[in-house]
């Protein structure tokens, strides 16, 4: 398949059918995984500020129905077609069922370039698309419920949750009909670097299993590993600011407008500030720039994050690659034919599907807290800070001893809803890595981490099928 015709939802297709062989499940079980249930194409008219009419083209795409609503983001971008919002919905299918996240999978996406419009504007197709989806009943907290993905924010779900509560007035749980909000507007604390910290949680806990480090050569834990880090979006971001937090060294940043390299390691903060300054992170003090962009991705490093597109690392440039292990923190950014490259040399890939799923974990998080209209912590924080003050005080009572003031603050904290979601995120990839790597080490002839995510995600979403009945 030559990269001129490559078609995305094709490469999740043949990533679904490497894995399903080593699955169980009936022939016509496999097909109706595989196959987009729903796909939505919408075109509607705006009228650009200078008076000009331009026609603009939408998709919603319903991936799976095993489980209700389907998930999954809203891109505005100009590359945005009904291959790419089919496989992203695909991969949402198999991403909610391996975090254990009762979900079917979506995706939606407005082709435009959202720079190139003005912020009435926006509010104008985001209001139109909204209505757009109402009228076929594509997006509701119990069929649809979308969220930000590339080019989107809390701004644009805002003006989803307005134009959807104003279409369906007296709906009492209608903030759930879209995650990712302001928090005022029944977001939740933690959702924007939610991603971000999840890549962190699913890479350290890969970083943690010895017999995995044994293989690649590297020490156990995540201190010390040299880290590339491609994209300084949200979840470039937050992935590189998290790792440098846990003492790894991140010595590599690229950007579409350029790539930079220190082996010392680089400030996240400083580099970000940097860019805001100046528009680019090239010519940082203390950091050299690379001739090309792409030049970062080939980089001696330990572990590589593509954080930006995808696509971005294929046939032609894996074997160039020389990270051990890489973090698959974008949607899709290797090709499957540099996934053969890399499963050939023995590099480990932490796969998309899962590693990325950090941000439907916590809309999961959001959109229970919309449906039970109560924030996390509020029942239960100060009774833990009371509960936890009282056992400390007995505990210096019994031993005659005072507890240092920061400890004594640690230990009576009642958790906030951050604490929460950052707990319940924490537990989610953990619980994900290990049920990955025990479904590769149960069957040895699976190739790779990416298959075992699938096999995985195929026996949840197949075992869903079987018991809903479907088949009669």
């Amino acid at each position: 398949m030559s990269d001129k015709h490559y078609s995305f939802f094709g490469a999740v297709e043949r990533s679904f059918d490497k894995a399903a062989k080593y699955t169980k499940w009936d022939k016509g079980i496999l097909e109706q995984i595989k196959e987009c249930n729903a796909v939505y194409q919408i075109r509607f008219p705006l009228k650009r500020d200078d008076g000009n009419i331009e026609v603009i083209e939408a998709y919603r795409v319903q991936h799976s129905h095993h489980k209700t609503p389907c998930k999954g983001g809203i891109r505005f971008a100009a590359e945005v077609n009904q291959d790419e919002v089919m496989a992203l919905a695909a991969l949402m299918t198999y991403k909610c069922a391996i975090v254990n996240v009762p979900f079917g999978g979506g995706k939606g996406g407005i082709k435009i370039n959202p720079k190139k419009y003005s912020a009435y504007e926006l509010e104008k197709i985001t209001r139109r698309y909204t209505a757009e989806l109402i009228k076929k009943n594509f997006i509701g907290p119990g069929t649809d419920v979308p969220a930000p993905d590339y080019g989107t924010g809390e701004r644009e779900m805002a003006w989803i949750l307005d134009t959807y509560t104003a279409m369906h007035p007296g709906e009492i749980d209608a903030a759930g009909c879209v995650t990712g909000k302001p928090v005022t507007q029944g977001g939740v604390r933690g959702r924007r670097e939610a991603t971000g910290l999840g890549v962190f949680f699913g890479l350290r806990e890969v970083c943690n299993m010895p017999d995995v480090m044994a293989r690649l050569g590297l020490n156990v834990g995540v201190e010390g590993k040299r880290v590339v880090v491609q994209g300084l979006g949200n979840v470039g971001y937050h992935s590189a600011k998290f790792f440098q937090d846990a003492g790894a060294k991140v010595v590599g940043l690229a950007e579409y407008e350029g790539a930079i390299w220190n082996n010392d390691g680089l400030d996240i903060d400083a580099v970000f500030n940097h860019r805001k300054t100046t528009g680019s992170i090239l010519n940082f003090p203390g950091a050299t720039n690379f001739e090309k962009n792409g030049d970062a991705l080939e980089m001696d490093c330990d572990i590589l994050i593509p954080a930006a597109l995808e696509n971005v690392i294929d046939g032609d440039n894996a074997p160039r690659v020389k990270a051990k292990m890489i973090g698959e923190a974008a949607n899709g950014p290797l090709t499957p034919e540099a996934d053969e490259e890399f499963a050939k040399r023995g590099v480990l890939v932490v796969p998309d599907m899962y590693l990325n799923a950090g941000g439907v974990t916590v809309s999961y998080f959001e959109w229970l807290k919309n449906l039970s209209h109560v924030r996390y912590g509020r029942l239960e924080k100060r009774f833990t800070e009371n509960l936890n003050a009282h056992i400390l005080g007995q505990i210096e009572e019994l031993s005659g001893k005072k507890v240092k003031d920061d400890e004594r603050e640690f230990i009576m904290h009642g958790p906030d809803e951050v604490d929460l979601v950052y707990s319940g995120l924490e537990e989610t990839m953990i619980n994900a890595t290990h049920e990955i790597m025990n479904a590769w080490k149960a069957n040895p002839e699976i190739p790779d981490m990416r298959t075992a995510a699938y096999v995985v995600a195929i026996n949840k979403v197949g075992t869903s099928y079987a018991e809903l009945g479907i088949f009669p």
